[in-house]
């Protein structure tokens, strides 16, 4: 049976007319029938009073479509936009936030960049950066078999997106735009893009996102530029259409190319951009990404920050991530991963809560690409894992904890660094350390203690089992597995009388929580762990 499109609409600057824009919806679901989702770019709020706003915000009057809005391009309107991850403004409203991309319950894969271009550090709150670009097109790129995304949604047009293709009227793209835009739309081919505030409708032809000849067929990119809403011209404002999810549909399909297709315009531009420094690379990206549901009906969002060395508009680049020989529970790019639990991605690694944790705070360092061991990390991957630990340590400590880290590679596919924060009142480091010690040999296991500066890589070699304790002093426990070993023995001494006293929790699956609260929890972590986030840079 074949899918049943989506039918949305996307609507250009509302400034504050939500009246008018809300009653022409009205109108048109009561001709055509409903519409799924209302997606607005550009300047949702504007210099009018506050009063017709005031009416949605406190209910009076309600919005009769899921609508999905960016955030401010001016001073002036970051007022309205209180929450940088995203947040319900009015029932039915919502704001995507700063950056991120939002999927579907049906799979659509909306990519969303709120406010203008800033090449100025520090970028103000209603302008994205280098950083936010790059961020994104890596931490997509970083998904396997990335292909594309269904729609980019942006307030400022992309320079010279008129290259190739029919006029702009007016607007002159090779001086107007974001150089940054046309970087991010080259790197993720959308296969809508729209964006307003130029108070103009353009629907450019559609172009192709690959070399005749040269590449394998790709599906082609419509960008469509929206006018303000009630505009005096009746320039359109609101755009309906229909789309299958690029995930559901079969290759052939998704790659047939429009009649009128046309030049990518961006290919040579960019490159040029590029090489004339006017898309400059950040000396260092961040990498961090948040996940979170929505609900179940509207779907995920995930909002993200990303690091890229060598940032490229060509997704070829990015070193291929190790891949697992089956299904993951822990690779990011696995369909399994339970994304929700997701607090922060750096370039190499990311942090989880854990499943079951053993407190609301206990999280897992994991790679992104698929390792088994510490010791089998490369060395890029292993100074970032340094830094998370470093980077969890102060954070901790700043709440009166200490933490305790341990990995357990038998009967494990997929490399977890367990990190347990211990309150400071709880227990000194000695006790932690004397509890491992004390518990291992009451099981008769030979728990070792190695020079503090040791690397693991020079005890156990690729494949071979082994548990391995640090503590916050940077004192190391290490056993070597030859036959069988306690799965739950690092969290059973953790949960210990002498250390948590909470014994209850040694086993993790009794420790299990709704996915509502392991969103809370996800949430929090998130908020009181970014003044530490060392992936968000200077």
């Amino acid at each position: 049976m074949a899918q049943k499109p989506l039918r949305l609409l996307a609507c250009g600057d509302v400034e504050g007319k939500f009246d008018v824009l809300f009653n022409r919806v009205r109108a048109i679901q009561k001709k055509s029938g409903n519409f799924d989702l209302l997606l607005c770019v550009g300047n949702f709020f504007g210099s009018t009073p506050d009063a017709e706003w005031e009416e949605y915000k406190t209910g009076i009057k309600k919005a009769p479509i899921q609508t999905y809005v960016l955030g401010a391009n001016n001073q002036e309107t970051v007022k309205y936009f209180q929450d940088v991850d995203g947040c319900e403004l009015a029932e039915n409203i919502t704001y995507l936030g700063r950056k991120g991309v939002f999927t579907g319950s049906s799979g659509l894969q909306i990519v969303y960049l709120s406010g203008t271009e800033s090449l100025n550090e520090p970028v103000p709150g209603y302008s994205f950066s280098p950083k936010d670009v790059f961020s994104l097109r890596t931490m997509l790129w970083s998904t396997s078999q990335f292909k594309g995304v269904d729609i980019l949604l942006t307030s400022p047009w992309p320079k010279y997106v008129g290259n190739f293709g029919n006029s702009s009227g007016e607007v002159d793209t090779k001086k107007c735009g974001s150089a940054l835009i046309s970087s991010l739309a080259t790197g993720l081919k959308p296969r809508y893009h729209f964006a307003a505030l130029e108070k103009t409708y353009y629907e450019r032809l559609p172009y192709r996102n690959h070399i005749i000849l040269q590449e394998n067929a790709q599906h082609a990119t419509r960008f469509i530029a929206l006018a303000n809403v009630g505009n005096p011209e009746k320039k359109k404002y609101l755009y309906a259409f229909s789309i299958v999810p690029m995930k559901l549909m079969n290759v052939a399909e998704l790659v047939k190319q429009p009649p009128d297709v046309t030049e990518n315009p961006y290919r040579k531009s960019v490159k040029e951009a590029s090489l004339g420094k006017q898309i400059p690379a950040p000396e260092e990206d961040s990498a961090c990404q948040f996940f979170f549901d929505l609900n179940e009906k509207q779907g995920r969002k995930r909002s993200s920050t990303g690091r890229d060395s060598k940032p490229s508009p060509h997704p070829k680049q990015p070193r291929k991530l190790p891949q697992p020989p089956g299904p993951c529970w822990f690779c990011l790019a696995s369909p399994e991963v339970e994304k929700h639990l997701v607090v922060n991605i750096g370039t190499h690694c990311y942090l989880a809560l854990a499943k079951g944790g053993l407190s609301d705070d206990h999280v897992l360092i994991l790679p992104i690409g698929h390792y088994q061991s510490v010791v089998e990390l490369s060395a890029e991957v292993v100074e970032e894992v340094e830094q998370y630990k470093a980077t969890l340590r102060r954070f901790f400590k700043s709440q009166g904890k200490r933490c305790v880290l341990f990995e357990r590679n038998y009967k494990s596919h997929h490399l977890q660094l367990q990190v347990i924060p211990v309150p400071l009142s709880r227990c000194a480091t000695d006790d932690i350390k004397d509890a491992f010690i004390t518990q291992a040999q009451e099981q008769q296991i030979e728990l070792l203690e190695i020079p503090e500066h040791s690397d693991i890589k020079q005890i156990a070699q690729p494949g071979a089992a082994y548990f391995y304790v640090e503590l916050d002093t940077g004192e190391k426990l290490f056993h070597r597995i030859k036959k069988n070993f306690p799965l739950q023995f690092g969290r059973e001494v953790l949960a210990s009388e002498a250390i948590l006293n909470i014994p209850d929790k040694s086993d993790w699956r009794q420790c299990q929580i709704s996915k509502e609260e392991e969103e809370t929890l996800a949430r929090r972590f998130r908020k009181d762990f970014e003044p530490f986030d060392f992936t968000l840079g200077d």
